[in-house]
């Protein structure tokens, strides 16, 4: 028989790979979304919108998970549904709690119901490290979240961690670090850079206003994470895992990186809130900052500790930062 899975969030980037992927593994998908009309813009651009069987679910309503567990005898569920902006929590931290963290507290009752056979992945995130001191994090390192979005996920982190010791459940949480795609919401800052570069050298824009550039990502290919979210659920043990690339690069780097590709000579002149991006063709300013997109509380570095994902899921990313970025660039120039 054809394994079902349910996948939550399914429009989003991670969703939409997952899916993809599954879908050649033979699997029947039962793909959810939040609101009535969801945008499917990624299912369309791989070209499996119609492969998938969509529902409308809301995490933060009980009655629509129920409904959904009642209809389907999945055997893997993968929440990839979150609110998964930073800048958001601050001003909603109560819709972001609501979803991120109790939305995977009504999945683990559902799926305790159900069935404990039914095998469950929680999209964690690195952001639960805050301000590690380590150089690199590992899935022993104590967690220091900055913003309400980390603190939601911590809770659903731990709350997975919870019901796979105390009620035998294959529940386990994927670490995954900062992760891109051409399927990336275009609300996320490597987009803004991306998109707003280059309408600056098609002189549709004369610069853009960013916060702090000098923050370090460890920065992977999402249509590679995702598979790794499969490999989790296939091993004996069920264990959480960082997936990663091992490497940190600064957004300023981002920055230059993409600016180069593009074929633009820059450079960064000043310090601090002065800090600005010259085009030297024209010696004009492009790229200022703007304290405003400053965070109250800001994360500096994330580097993850991928050494058991190697060992136990044969972790190993093949896609460097500089090809990533032009995978990203070369997308929004073939629109």
């Amino acid at each position: 028989m054809r394994k079902i899975a349910l996948i939550t969030g399914v429009t989003g980037q991670d969703g939409s790979y997952l899916a993809e992927f599954l879908l050649k593994k033979k699997y029947q998908i039962i793909g959810t979304h939040r609101y009535k009309k969801p945008n499917l813009t990624n299912l369309k651009k791989l070209n499996i919108h119609k492969k998938i069987i969509l529902k409308k679910m809301d995490l933060a309503n009980l009655i629509d998970i129920k409904r959904i567990f009642k209809s389907y005898n999945m055997s893997e569920v993968y929440n990839l549904a979150s609110q998964s902006y930073i800048d958001k929590s601050f001003n909603d931290p109560v819709e972001t709690s609501n979803i991120n963290a109790l939305g995977v507290l009504r999945l683990l009752e559902a799926i305790k119901q159900k069935s404990k056979n039914i095998k469950f992945y929680q999209a964690s995130s690195s952001e639960m490290f805050g301000n590690s001191k380590v150089y690199k994090q590992s899935e022993k390192t104590k967690f220091d979240p900055q913003s309400p979005y980390a603190v939601s996920k911590l809770y659903a982190h731990f709350m997975t961690k919870n019901y796979r010791e105390s009620f035998k459940m294959f529940a386990v949480s994927g670490i995954l670090f900062n992760h891109e795609s051409p399927l990336r919401n275009k609300r996320f800052v490597t987009s803004k850079v991306i998109k707003g570069l280059i309408d600056i050298k098609k002189n549709k824009k004369k610069k853009i206003s960013l916060g702090n550039v000098n923050i370090k990502r460890d920065w992977g290919y999402s249509k590679e994470y995702v598979i790794q979210m499969w490999k989790m659920l296939q091993v004996k043990k069920p264990q959480d895992y960082i997936i990663a690339t091992g490497k940190a690069h600064s957004l300023k780097k981002f920055i230059k990186t993409v600016s180069r590709q593009l074929g633009m000579n820059t450079k960064w002149i000043g310090k601090g809130y002065k800090l600005k991006l010259i085009n030297l063709a024209n010696n004009k300013v492009i790229i200022t900052i703007d304290k405003n997109l400053i965070r109250p509380s800001e994360v500096n570095c994330t580097r993850g500790d991928i050494s058991k994902a190697k060992k136990d899921l044969k972790w190993s990313p093949k896609v460097n930062f500089d090809q990533l970025i032009k995978i990203l660039v070369d997308d929004f120039l073939n629109r």
